[in-house]
């Protein structure tokens, strides 16, 4: 087939022609859809016959999500194909309602008029029952009083009259609140009627030089769909002459509400942000004043308009799974993976196979890859805030694809350990995965020594020392990199003096990051090995004024 795709132009002669074309109206099916962090873009296939000349192909029903400005359109076919104005039309939505439900309500209600019917009768039948048993017995007979030989015949038809009545009165009323209960379920499992969102349409405009079958590409972007990145991280500790090595697989969760779904089509998620914008925004100058009390305002005058807000900051702020022949041996099921093709500015991850979405917002989890590292491993702590010893690994992104920020399943030796998080992580930049408490590092923090002193008619400063020590010990069999993480309060007040003293083991880390005050220790532990860590500061301030603790952590 020859491929002719040309551009939409407003050639004359062209728009003249499609001013009398006839409509055609042609199915389409999802081919394929790449799912963005915040976006999904779809691409439908349509083969259809085209006559000579100028027609519109319309496809109907599309989901009003669409971007009507992302729509493009290619295609191809044995004859010339001009492709002219792509026009995203509203159609009103399809509301119908569901018709085996509205027959059986239907059934049910006509059931249960009847069964109402019986009960009014029952219950006028019962009425009259009673008002001629509540009749005097000397009043019962036609010409002249009942004999009094006749009462207990009379009592006995009354009373046997009145418990026939009320037997099909209660097999009456029984029936009819199962009939009550019946309706009301299947009411409740009726769609809810709820105003649905209009549908799209749209018209291709078409000229083709012949008749030919062609087959067109329709491709537009779609709210309503992501992904998040999932990991899982096995970590075998190894042990004896075998080194720690870690399997990190990369996953991803899928869901979408577009309107539409995804059946039996090619997928790929990406890591571009189809929605986050294309430039940096623009900056404007910044003018600082006084503050200017404002002018109360005379009874009866106009209020001023409210000033305009900035439209850069309403956009910054809007800006987001017999002896038998004996058995083959099992074959253990592998998980499918991704193929990834990445570049210097993104990476797509092309899922093997066709793979079906529905648009209930049903979560699909896809592993998109694996690899294994030898990862460093480490034991951290912050006696400060925990005493515990927590065994982290340390690893480099050893993919062409960033690793974008998710929750990790966490197991070591096959044990599931626990749940943590993953923030972004460039190719090639090192990051840690923490894997659970190691019970066999112990951590001790203990106070050594607090001074305080109270100011006297000479001396009007404030004096708190603090010293503390911690002690932490290898129960392993093999020796293990260690690191401890302590603080010191520093303070922004030129009246509030903060001093490290000399008894502070000196830190490997005199700042961790960006962190004031934070220091870390690091060294290697031997079997059975112990070693103390000092932290001892002074604090000094007015003693007129009382001082806080108050945490400072860093921006994100």
């Amino acid at each position: 087939m020859r491929t002719i795709m040309l551009a939409a132009t407003a050639l004359t002669p062209f728009a003249a022609s499609l001013a009398a074309a006839a409509d055609l109206d042609a199915r389409s099916r999802i081919d394929a859809v790449t799912v963005y962090p915040d976006a999904a873009l779809v691409t439908r296939v349509v083969e259809i016959d085209l006559p000579a000349g100028a027609s519109n192909v319309l496809l109907k029903g599309l989901p009003y999500a669409l971007d009507p400005a992302s729509l493009r359109v290619s295609g191809e076919g044995t004859a010339a194909i001009g492709i002219g104005a792509v026009e995203a039309r509203l159609a009103p939505a399809d509301t119908k309602p569901d018709t085996a439900i509205e027959a059986r309500l239907k059934s049910l209600r006509a059931d249960r008029e009847g069964w109402q019917t019986t009960l009014d009768a029952l219950t006028a039948k019962s009425e009259m029952i009673r008002r001629f048993a509540q009749s005097s017995p000397e009043k019962l007979g036609d010409d002249k009083p009942l004999d009094i030989g006749q009462w207990n015949s009379a009592f006995d038809t009354v009373g046997a009259a009145l418990a026939r009545v009320g037997d099909d009165l209660r097999a009456a009323r029984a029936r009819a609140r199962d009939l009550d209960e019946e309706i009301k379920a299947v009411e409740a499992s009726r769609p809810r009627q709820q105003t649905k969102q209009p549908m799209r349409d749209i018209a291709i405009a078409l000229d083709a030089s012949g008749a030919t079958k062609a087959k067109l590409s329709v491709s537009y972007r779609v709210s309503g769909a992501s992904w998040r990145p999932a990991y899982d991280a096995r970590l075998d500790t190894g042990g004896g002459s075998r080194k720690p090595t870690l399997e990190l697989v990369r996953r991803a969760q899928i869901f979408q509400r577009t309107g539409e779904d995804w059946g039996d089509v090619s997928l790929a998620v990406s890591t571009t942000r189809a929605l986050r914008g294309a430039q940096a925004p623009d900056v404007q100058p910044e003018r600082i004043a006084f503050w200017e009390p404002p002018v109360p305002m005379a009874a009866g005058a106009a209020r001023p308009a409210p000033m305009a807000k900035s439209v850069q900051m309403d956009a910054a702020r809007s800006a987001q799974e017999a002896i038998a022949p004996a058995a083959p041996p099992p074959v253990v099921a592998t998980e499918q993976q991704s193929v990834l093709q990445a570049d210097a500015w993104q990476a797509n991850f092309v899922v093997p196979g066709r793979i079906s979405v529905p648009a209930d917002g049903a979560t699909k989890n896809f592993a998109l890859g694996a690899r294994r590292y030898e990862p460093a491993l480490i034991v951290k702590a912050s006696p400060a805030l925990d005493p515990t010893a927590y065994l982290s690994a340390h690893l480099e992104n050893a993919e062409d694809a960033p690793l974008l920020p998710g929750s990790v399943s966490v197991q070591r030796d096959g044990v599931f350990v626990g749940q943590g998080a993953l923030g972004a992580v460039a190719p090639g930049e090192g990051f840690d995965l923490g894997f659970g408490a190691d019970d066999r590092v112990t951590v001790a923090r203990v106070p050594v020594k607090r001074k305080e002193n109270e100011p006297t008619w000479y001396n009007q400063t404030k004096i708190d020392q603090r010293d503390t020590k911690t002690v932490v010990k290898n129960l392993h069999d093999f020796p293990i990199k260690t690191v401890i993480v302590d603080r010191i309060p520093f303070s922004e007040n030129t009246a509030i003096t903060v001093e490290q003293l000399p008894q502070t083991t000196p830190p490997t880390e005199k700042q961790v990051g960006d962190k004031r005050g934070v220091m870390s220790w690091t060294f290697d532990l031997k079997p059975g090995e112990q070693k103390e860590i000092r932290v001892a500061w002074r604090m000094k301030w007015p003693a007129d004024r009382d001082v806080v603790f108050q945490p400072a952590p860093n921006p994100k």
